[in-house]
């Protein structure tokens, strides 16, 4: 192109300037973030943890989890040291090019001064000249080209005239681009190593990496867990929909975590054909001749074999089963959450009719038992004051026939004297981590406050209305109970054998009086049942199905069903909303509950409205980090994690997607969403609260809602005359056929 000229760097100054720079711009941030910090351990926070030698053996795994920490960290230094050792070279190399000048100066190259005259400049050329002359011994040929340049410059009128206007004698020169790439690269001897570099990193190493990351990520879902494994799941969940713990138990050992051919980290040794069936021998109810697959491959029944000598606390091999005990207790917590996100999958599937049988909330409930069983390595019927350390079946038998203390509540509202007399064998050691770790466990206020956000009047519940019930959750310590006795029972709280007994009451229940929402045969009912009584039974007993809409019923369908779960549960988040006021059972209460709203307060409505609305956006970056969890068994640091839901106990079924709170570190607020029921009554459901950490933590409240009649649209609007016309007609019809059953569906389930 014309008054264009390329050129490469012949001297290679311009790449080291280019090298430099490039180097700067990666070091800098890396050294920032990845040079290796020695923590600064607090003094009194030790002193404050527990020291029992559980926990003390525990930070012995956790930094032999490592072994390669501390070379890891010695060659990190030694490449960031490398880095800035390349930059201060290359910045040296840079510092001792010589350049020519960017501007032309005839005076300077002549060294005589601008006021100097034309005899003056001619002498001090001639004199330069002798000196510089290529022919001479002390010749300089570019040294004399500029000297001529110059001289000319300042003598020759046109060459004058030049200089003054474009700062050149020469005139105006073409544009010229300097290509920061020396001109070995493109020289025809090396352009086949050049090309061949070209081609080996973009044509063979970079499409390896691609490939390899993308076939890695494709077997796993957004919770590093094997398709395969929740594949294995939903099979098994589907297959049991009342799943008992055990079986839970059985088909979490089979995940194909554990397996050989599907993870490389899993060790076989030759030692486990003597280990593992001696261990066997020691476990009762571990059902090792199941004849289902995989639950009776040997892999699965290692690692049920492992898992059950974990919940007894059975000391292992620590050079074999106990290192697998601990590669597979690790990976519990990830595989439990993808059990409960797979039976809340196949409830929406059942809602939506494409799956005929309905996963029982007990199925979900076992699944999340699982969590705190393996974090406290105790079996759900032990007592839950066996977290603590140095408590024993004995200190048990002592508390529970002196004191009645049976759980850690009572425990920690015992005076300071008669908690230390009840453990009173104890030394003052093993006393102080006693209260210590009882101390620090969570003590959660939990408080349900229920409301209608999109209507004129929020405490109003109207058939088939979207109904927000906000959970409020603030955690204190357990030690704010210390020697409080006049400190009331949470009424929530229960034991384990307490909750299966009611469990087992509300099932029976059941079976003898049909839920609000499970669906009532035709035909069933006596003389003395009214008809609109019924007729109110059979429409409110699909209404639940509105509350989740499936467009799917293959494999991979179920995994979009997933992702589209785990958008809608991000909608479900804290709120700042500032009304406390509970459902009303009446009317009258209602309109004098019911405020006379202005501008100003749709404004503010609106406002509250937007800022539930915008707590998406928040939530896609929350922490995971709460407060740290004493489970000495457990081979990693854990944090607190709690489920919060809502269900019908009476047909036990899920009313609401379980959410996960993972950043409850004094309070928190979730909002549970779900479809009112599309006629008229008084419906009771459980919003309850479940800890994946300890035993004993979990709660429930009822929630009764008394739900009124919609009003009818307005049909003198031009716009809403919803007059009888046919496809109007037909849609209400299709409508209708959701949630309610005609007489050929009755006669068939007869």
């Amino acid at each position: 192109m014309a008054g264009q000229k390329f050129q490469y760097d012949e001297s290679g100054g311009t790449f080291y300037y280019f090298l430099l720079s490039f180097l700067a711009l990666i070091l800098i941030p890396t050294t920032l973030y990845y040079w290796p910090r020695k923590k600064k351990e607090d003094p009194n926070k030790s002193k404050e943890e527990c020291q029992c030698p559980d926990c003390i053996k525990k930070k012995v795994i956790v930094a032999a989890a490592q072994p390669y920490q501390a070379a890891k960290s010695f060659f990190l230094r030694l490449a960031l040291v490398l880095g800035w050792a390349l930059i201060i070279f290359l910045a040296y190399r840079v510092s001792q090019f010589d350049y020519e000048a960017a501007s032309f100066d005839p005076f300077e190259i002549l060294k005589v001064p601008p006021t100097a005259s034309m005899a003056d400049i001619k002498k001090a050329y001639r004199k330069l000249s002798v000196i510089l002359h290529p022919d001479k011994e002390t010749g300089d040929e570019k040294a004399f080209m500029m000297l001529s340049k110059a001289y000319q410059a300042l003598t020759d009128d046109v060459a004058k005239e030049n200089y003054e206007k474009y700062g050149n004698p020469d005139g105006p020169g073409a544009m010229s681009f300097g290509i920061a790439l020396p001109s070995w690269i493109v020289e025809k001897e090396n352009s086949v190593w050049v090309l061949g570099l070209y081609g080996l990193i973009f044509m063979v190493a970079l499409p390896s990496v691609v490939g390899v990351w993308w076939y890695r990520s494709i077997r796993y879902s957004g919770d590093k867990v094997l398709l395969d494994t929740t594949q294995m799941y939903l099979y098994f969940i589907h297959k049991t929909p009342h799943m008992l713990l055990k079986r839970a138990l059985m088909v979490l050992a089979a995940s194909l975590e554990f397996d050989k051919r599907h993870n490389s980290e899993v060790v076989e040794r030759q030692s486990d054909n003597d280990e593992v069936p001696a261990l066997i021998r020691q476990l009762p109810n571990l059902n090792e001749k199941c004849k289902e697959h995989p639950l009776c491959r040997m892999y699965s029944i290692k690692a049920r074999a492992l898992l059950h000598a974990h919940l007894s606390r059975i000391a292992l091999n620590s050079d074999t089963l106990e290192k697998d005990r601990q590669f597979i207790v690790k990976k519990c917590p990830y595989l439990v959450q993808e059990m409960i996100s797979c039976v809340h999958q196949l409830v929406m599937l059942a809602y939506a009719r494409r799956i005929p049988r309905l996963p029982s909330i007990e199925t979900i409930e076992n699944c999340m038992k699982l969590s705190p069983m393996l974090i406290q390595a105790l079996w759900e019927y032990k007592s839950p004051l066996l977290q603590l350390p140095h408590i024993t079946e004995d200190h048990l038998y002592f508390m529970n026939k002196k004191r009645h203390v049976k759980n850690l509540q009572q425990f920690a509202q015992l005076k300071p004297d008669e908690s230390r007399q009840l453990l009173k064998n104890l030394s003052d050691f093993e006393y102080d981590n006693v209260m210590k770790v009882l101390g620090k466990m969570p003590l959660i206020d939990f408080t349900i406050r229920c409301e209608v956000i999109d209507d004129d009047n929020t405490n109003v519940v109207t058939a088939g209305a979207i109904v927000t019930v906000t959970v409020s959750l603030v955690r204190k310590d357990m030690k704010s109970l210390f020697g409080d006795t006049k400190a009331p029972e949470k009424q929530a709280i229960k034991d384990a054998s307490s909750e299966e007994e009611e469990n087992a009451a509300t099932t029976a229940a059941a079976v003898k009086k049909s839920s609000a929402w499970s669906r009532p045969r035709k035909g069933r009912g006596g003389k003395g049942v009214k008809k609109p009584a019924n007729n109110q039974k059979k429409k409110t007993a699909n209404a639940h199905q509105k509350t989740a809409t499936v467009t799917t019923n293959t494999n991979a369908e179920i995994q979009d069903q997933s992702k589209q779960n785990s958008e809608a549960e991000s909608d479900i988040g804290a709120s700042d909303s500032e009304e406390k006021e509970s459902v009303s059972g009446s009317e009258d209460e209602d309109k004098q509950k019911k405020p006379i709203l202005n501008d100003d307060d749709d404004d503010e409505e609106w406002e509250k409205l937007q800022a539930k609305l915008n707590k998406r956006e928040k939530l896609e970056g929350k922490s995971r980090i709460s407060h740290t969890v004493h489970c000495p068994y457990f081979p990693e640091e854990k944090q607190e994690y709690w489920w919060t839901y809502i269900c019908d106990r009476k047909s036990r079924t899920l009313i609401t997607a379980p959410y996960h709170i993972t950043d409850l570190v004094d309070q928190e607020e979730v909002q549970l969403n779900f479809t009112a029921p599309r006629w008229t009554g008084v419906y009771t459901f459980t919003v309850c609260l479940r800890s994946d950490s300890y035993l004993g933590m979990d709660q429930q409240q009822e929630l009764k809602l008394d739900v009124k009649k919609a009003p009818a649209p307005p049909t003198d609007h031009p716009q809403w005359d919803l007059s009888e016309s046919e496809p109007e007609n037909n849609e209400q019809q299709e409508n209708l056929s959701d949630y309610t059953t005609d007489s050929s569906e009755d006669e068939d389930t007869e």
